[in-house]
C-alpha cells in the first residue's frame, strides 16, 4: 500500500484537488490518498463550504495557520507539515496551484527526499512582482511530476531546462470540477435568490493587492464598477481583503445601487452566476479558465495571464489595469462584440483520470 498526502491551503486548491481525491477510489486497494488543509486560507466558514459542496472528506490533517506575512505563512506551514511527513512517511505529496502551501510543502518534502508532484505546472505570467509567479517557479523546479493544464506551460518548463521526462500534459483539474458539478449548477436557484435575470447582468470578482491595496486603484476600481452598473446591473460578490479595504478608504458607501453586493458564496453558487453572465470582469486567474470552459465573456483586470490559452482561444479579453479601458471594453462587449471561443485541448472533465494512472503506474514500477 502507498501513501500519498495532497496539500490544500486556499479555495482553489480545494477544486484542484477533489476531483484528484475522486479518481483515487479506483486505487484504493493500492493508496491510500490523505489531505492535509493547512488553513493558509483565514476564513474557515468558507473552507468548510468548500469542502461540504466539493464532496471531501474531513481533512486527514489541519494545520489552521492562517494569517500573518508570507514568510511567517510559509515557515510555519514548513514546521507542521514536516512534523506530518516524519510521522507518515508518505510515497508521494502532491500540491496544486501557486499559494504559500504549495511552495511551503515542496520545500519540506523535498528536503526530506519525499517525490513532490505539482498540478497545475509551468504557467507563467512572467511577473516577479506576484508572490504567486515565485511560488509556481520553484515549486516546478524542485518537483519529480509537473502536471500541466495547456500548452504554455510545456513550451516554458523545457525554455527553463526541466527534464521533459517530468512533464505530462493532463489538462485542466479545475475543469473536471466543473463538469463533475454541473448538474447542481444548473439546478442552483441563486439567481433567481438573488433577483437577476439570466444574461443580463455582470458579475464582479476582484481580490489582488494591486487592484485592491491601494487607494487610488481601488477608487478607480469602484468608478468603473458604477459605470458598467449604469448599462447592466452589476452582481460584485466581495472578497473580505476588498471588503476590508472599502471600508477602510470609505469607498463601500460609494457604490452605486445598481450594484448587488454580496458576500463570498460557495462554490456552486459561484459557477451559476458565472455560467448566465453575459460578462464577468475580474483578476481572477482561476475564474479565466471556468468561462472559457463555459463561454462566457471574460475581461481579466491585470496586466499580465499566466493562463495565455484563455485569451489566444478562449473568451477572456485581456484589458490591462487601466480602468477607463476595462469600462470601454465592458460597454463594447455588452452592445454586442463578443469573441468566439473554443475550449482548450483536454479540458475535458478527465484531467485528475489522467494524473492518477500516471501516479499510480509510476509509483508501482519502481
Amino acid at each position: 500500500m502507498k501513501k500519498i498526502i495532497s496539500v490544500v491551503g486556499a479555495r482553489p486548491n480545494f477544486i484542484k484537488i477533489a476531483p484528484i481525491h475522486r479518481s483515487f477510489q479506483k486505487y484504493k486497494s493500492d493508496i491510500n490518498h490523505l489531505i492535509c488543509h493547512t488553513g493558509q486560507h483565514f476564513d474557515e466558514k468558507m473552507s468548510k463550504v468548500f469542502f461540504d459542496e466539493l464532496q471531501m472528506p474531513k481533512p486527514d490533517f489541519y494545520l489552521g495557520l492562517g494569517g500573518g506575512s508570507h514568510a511567517l505563512q510559509t515557515s510555519r506551514i514548513m514546521v507542521e507539515f514536516e512534523k506530518i511527513l516524519l510521522d507518515e512517511k508518505p510515497d508521494l505529496v502532491i500540491v496544486p496551484g501557486d499559494v504559500n502551501s504549495t511552495i511551503a510543502a515542496s520545500l519540506v518534502s523535498s528536503k526530506l527526499h519525499i517525490p513532490v508532484a505539482h498540478v497545475e505546472a509551468g504557467l507563467r505570467s512572467f511577473d516577479k512582482k506576484m508572490p504567486e509567479e515565485v511560488n509556481r517557479v520553484l515549486t516546478d523546479h524542485i518537483s519529480d511530476y509537473l502536471f500541466v493544464t495547456e500548452k504554455s506551460g510545456i513550451t516554458n518548463l523545457k525554455k527553463e531546462g526541466v527534464s521533459d521526462a517530468k512533464v505530462y500534459f493532463t489538462g485542466n483539474v479545475m475543469i473536471d470540477s466543473l463538469v463533475n458539478f454541473m448538474p447542481f449548477i444548473d439546478k442552483s436557484m441563486f439567481i433567481e435568490k438573488i433577483g437577476v435575470n439570466k444574461k443580463n447582468y455582470v458579475l464582479a470578482t476582484f481580490h489582488r493587492p494591486s487592484n485592491v491595496d491601494d487607494e487610488k486603484n481601488l477608487t478607480q476600481l469602484i468608478n468603473a464598477l458604477n459605470n458598467i452598473s449604469k448599462v447592466r446591473e452589476v452582481v460584485f460578490p466581495i472578497h473580505p481583503r476588498t471588503m476590508n479595504n472599502l471600508k477602510k478608504y470609505g469607498l463601500f458607501d460609494k457604490l452605486n445601487d445598481n450594484i448587488i453586493v454580496l458576500e463570498p458564496i460557495g462554490y456552486i453558487d459561484f459557477l451559476s452566476l458565472s455560467k448566465n453572465a453575459e460578462l464577468v470582469v475580474t483578476d481572477s486567474g482561476g475564474i479565466q479558465e471556468e468561462t472559457t470552459y463555459l463561454g462566457v465573456q471574460c475581461i481579466t483586470v491585470r496586466d499580465n495571464t499566466e493562463r495565455p490559452i484563455t485569451s489566444e482561444i478562449g473568451t477572456n479579453h485581456m484589458i490591462g489595469t487601466d480602468f477607463n479601458k476595462v469600462v470601454d471594453a465592458s460597454i463594447s462587449i455588452l452592445s454586442g462584440e463578443v469573441k468566439s471561443g473554443s475550449i482548450p485541448d483536454l479540458w475535458d472533465g478527465n484531467a485528475s483520470v489522467r494524473i492518477t494512472k500516471i501516479i499510480h503506474d509510476k509509483l508501482f514500477s519502481q
